[in-house]
């Protein structure tokens, strides 16, 4: 069970229900430490005051904001601590939408929220029950690490989630990035559209989708230098033929891999329609016939010349 990484309540309406706040996801990803190329030895960073250079433990080391370049303004753990806000220990819904309705973008890390003793299991369960009832989303302010933040709360498995969200500015534009208009005939979007149909799954759960084969091959080349060997080569790929230039191709060749992946015949379940065929290259009859006569040729002119030397042996004698 991880640690609750914050503690406070939800408040809906008039209804309080205490909750702690735990991480919802894991990371596995390795990492690394710095050392010194020379000596293989260790790079520490130590925290170090300016005037004395004497090295600092977290006990000695205060927050502060930088006013000027010489003046600074102390703010404490307790001064924070009692901000006049009334977000600042609590989960505030403030209204309810469409799940489906929120821009995917503006969703950050997900926590799961726990009822924090028997009095919040009612109240908790309540707003899990009723969630789940409308099949609604709650927006809801909270602030945490040191500033106000926008969250969203659904229901997974039983357990309510919280989601940190982007606040309207946070979000860039992407205006100024959409390409320039160009022409896609029905016939592109009908293939684009099959191939996204042959790649459709029912969820992202299972090994395929659980693998980080980064983090595999990273696990290979250590293990191989731990134990003083090399560390293995990339598996050679083919280099390509040529840049694609013909879309509809691509398309084609693409679905009919997607196909052939999940074991389907043609695009019409195995019919075979629309299916790419090859032409075999036909057999060069004629060149095989010239070949011979050719050979003829030679042979007769080997007679001729042995008829020729017999001749004029006996003419010889």
């Amino acid at each position: 069970m991880p640690r609750p990484v914050w503690s406070g309540a939800i408040s809906f309406g008039l209804v309080t229900i205490p909750i702690k706040v735990l991480p919802a996801t894991e990371n596995h990803s390795i990492s690394f430490r710095q050392y010194h190329l020379e000596d293989m030895s260790r790079v520490r960073t130590r925290k170090v005051c300016e005037i004395d250079g004497k090295q600092l433990t977290s006990a000695e080391i205060g927050k502060g904001y930088e006013v000027s370049k010489d003046t600074i303004v102390a703010v404490t753990d307790a001064e924070l601590d009692e901000l006049p806000l009334p977000t600042a220990k609590a989960i505030e819904i403030a209204a309810f939408v469409r799940y489906e309705s929120v821009d995917p973008v503006r969703i950050g890390e997900g926590y799961y929220l726990q009822a924090d003793g028997q009095v919040a299991a009612k109240p908790y369960t309540l707003l899990r029950k009723a969630l789940e009832r409308n099949s609604k989303a709650a927006v809801a302010k909270f602030a945490w690490h040191g500033r106000e933040r926008l969250g969203l709360l659904r229901v997974q498995d039983g357990v309510i989630l919280l989601h940190a969200m982007k606040w309207d500015d946070e979000v860039r534009d992407p205006q100024e990035l959409a390409p320039k208009a160009v022409e896609v005939s029905d016939e592109e979007i009908d293939r684009a559209v099959l191939l996204i149909d042959s790649m459709t799954t029912d969820d992202i759960t299972g090994q395929e989708w659980s693998t980080d084969r980064y983090t595999q091959a990273l696990e290979q080349v250590i293990r191989a230098k731990a134990g003083g060997k090399k560390p293995p080569k990339p598996a050679e790929e083919k280099e390509p033929a040529g840049q694609v230039l013909d879309l509809m191709a691509a398309l084609q060749e693409s679905v009919s891999k997607a196909q052939a992946s999940r074991g389907e015949g043609g695009e019409s379940g195995g019919s075979g329609k629309d299916a790419t065929v090859h032409e075999m290259p036909k057999k060069r009859a004629a060149k095989k016939s010239t070949g011979k006569k050719t050979a003829g040729k030679k042979t007769t002119a080997k007679k001729t010349t042995a008829g020729k030397k017999t001749t004029a042996k006996k003419r010889g004698a």
